[in-house]
C-alpha cells in the first residue's frame, strides 16, 4: 500500500488541533503549592511561571496525541472504507 507523503505532516497537524480542542474542554493538572515548589526545585526552574508553562504544553501534546489514537482507530476499526 503506497503512503501519501504528506501523511506525517497532517497527523502532527491533526495531534495539535485536537489537543487545542481538548485544552479548552479539559482543565489542565493543578499542583499544590509544596508540589509545586518540589517540582521547581527537581527542574531547577525560576518560578511558577516556567513549571506551568512547561505543564501547560505538555498537558496539550498528551491530550491531542491520546485523541488522536483514540479517532483514528475508531476511524480505521468501523468507518474507514479501505480494504485491510
Amino acid at each position: 500500500m503506497v503512503r501519501h507523503p504528506l501523511e506525517t505532516l497532517v497527523s502532527a497537524g491533526g495531534i495539535l488541533l485536537l489537543a487545542l480542542l481538548s485544552c479548552l474542554l479539559l482543565p489542565a493538572p493543578a499542583f499544590s503549592l509544596q508540589m509545586a515548589h518540589w517540582l521547581m526545585a527537581t527542574f531547577h526552574l525560576q518560578d511558577l511561571n516556567q513549571l506551568y508553562t512547561l505543564v501547560f504544553c505538555l498537558w496539550f501534546l498528551l491530550l491531542g496525541a491520546v485523541e488522536y489514537v483514540v479517532i483514528r482507530f475508531i476511524w480505521r476499526r468501523w468507518f474507514s472504507t479501505a480494504q485491510p
